[in-house]
């Protein structure tokens, strides 16, 4: 009898144990589809499905009423929920309160601290909280995913390993699960290919090693499923987003191309090396030629160019580079840089998002109270550009 119902809802079980896993890593309840989209790589190590609504990448999307912009998190959830905060996204008990809002993340949510997961389950959270409301999410690809795909821990904190090597307990649990309904094909193991140790590497450190290379790897249940729906590149209005910066030979390739080219290697169709545009110091996720914190260091000639190449842009907007001053502006505006290093793994800078309104008038939200005396001033003199090119701040201060 047992067996039957097993054949005849193998689907829904399967649904119920990835909702289970998802709980026990994350907390948050996370019902997963019953009838799932299928992995585009035919012969997956990973049984867990993207988001429910799996739509295809897109690159160019029209200016919304609001958009925000948040910079590097790095595996600080307290600081990532701050931030969206500050823009009034959340509600004290963490449920979407953006209404029709736009929001971009611009990468490295890996790497420096151990809520790593966390912050990846919480955005799909937000994701599907957004979309009923009216509202969009948007998740970029940042040189620390692409870091990890490729095995690359060397910013890895010992806590992010430890969420790691529980995922992978609970993801093996599962699979267990799986394993005992007959209408279900056999799951596959996650740890096939991946070596049992490590050249200089601490013995008792192999396991949490091989469960990140297992999740995180090309075809990885954790890559596929969250990394492979990140934009690596992306156009909002007249707002070009990307996390390090863009070269004319980058646009010339195409910024579609790149995005579906990223999304396959993660998905496990390109092999295990990333593109050569994700690799050296040149490429969009590692450029810093637009985000020295001085603005007079910054290759704005280049700049111009690139914006002068992509229809409508103003302005390319970056993380990647620490900006201890805060958000701010280069080259007239046209570059700004949102990494204000927030977590606790990087300079623990207070948070601070990019708001702009309709196509013209950008502003920055920040938690900094040394800003208020400026703000009262400048809502007296009805000043409009609130974003400063390292001169005094005109800002918008959230308590």
């Amino acid at each position: 009898m047992e067996e039957e119902i097993c054949r005849d809802l193998p689907l829904v079980l399967s649904s119920f144990v990835d909702t289970f896993v998802d709980f026990s890593v994350s907390g948050l309840f996370l019902p997963q589809s019953s009838n799932p989209h299928p992995n585009p790589n035919p012969n997956s190590s990973s049984d867990t499905d993207p988001l429910p609504s799996s739509p295809q990448l897109a690159t160019r999307y029209p200016a919304p009423d609001r958009l925000i912009a948040v910079g590097d998190l790095h595996g600080d959830l307290q600081k990532s929920k701050e931030a969206l905060r500050l823009a009034a996204l959340i509600d004290p008990s963490d449920r979407w309160t953006g209404g029709a809002a736009t929001v971009v993340q611009i990468g490295d949510v890996l790497d420096r601290g151990g809520d790593e997961l966390k912050i990846l389950y919480f955005l799909e959270k937000l994701k599907r909280e957004a979309e009923k409301s009216g509202g969009t999410i948007i998740t970029m690809n940042g040189n620390h995913e692409i870091m990890n795909v490729e095995g690359d821990f060397r910013f890895v904190t010992q806590a992010g390993l430890d969420e790691f090597r529980v995922w992978a307990d609970w993801f093996c649990i599962g699979n267990a699960m799986k394993s005992l309904c007959d209408g279900l094909e056999k799951p596959k193991d996650p740890f096939v290919g991946i070596p049992l140790k490590f050249l200089g590497v601490k013995e008792e450190l192999y396991h949490s090693i091989r469960c990140r290379i297992a999740a995180l790897r090309p075809d990885g249940p954790i890559s596929v499923r969250f990394l492979s729906q990140n934009q690596t590149v992306l156009v909002v209005g007249d707002s070009v987003f990307v996390h390090g910066g863009l070269l004319p030979k980058h646009v010339f390739y195409g910024l579609e191309r790149i995005n579906e080219e990223v999304r396959d290697w993660i998905n496990g169709l390109k092999g295990r090396f990333s593109p050569g545009y994700l690799r050296g110091r040149h490429s969009v996720v590692w450029l810093r030629k637009f985000s020295h914190e001085l603005a007079q260091n910054c290759d704005c000639s280049t700049l111009e160019h690139v914006l002068a190449t992509i229809p409508g842009a103003k302005r390319m907007i970056m993380g990647h580079t620490i900006q201890e001053t805060g958000i701010n502006g280069a080259c007239g505006n046209r570059a700004i840089r949102i990494d204000v290093g927030m977590s606790k793994g990087c300079i623990n800078g207070l948070p601070e998002v990019l708001e702009i309104i309709g196509n013209s008038e950008l502003r920055v939200l920040t938690s900094n109270p040394s800003y208020r005396d400026r703000l009262e001033a400048d809502r007296k003199g009805g000043l409009g550009l609130l974003l400063p090119e390292h001169g005094p701040r005109q800002v918008e201060v959230k308590a």
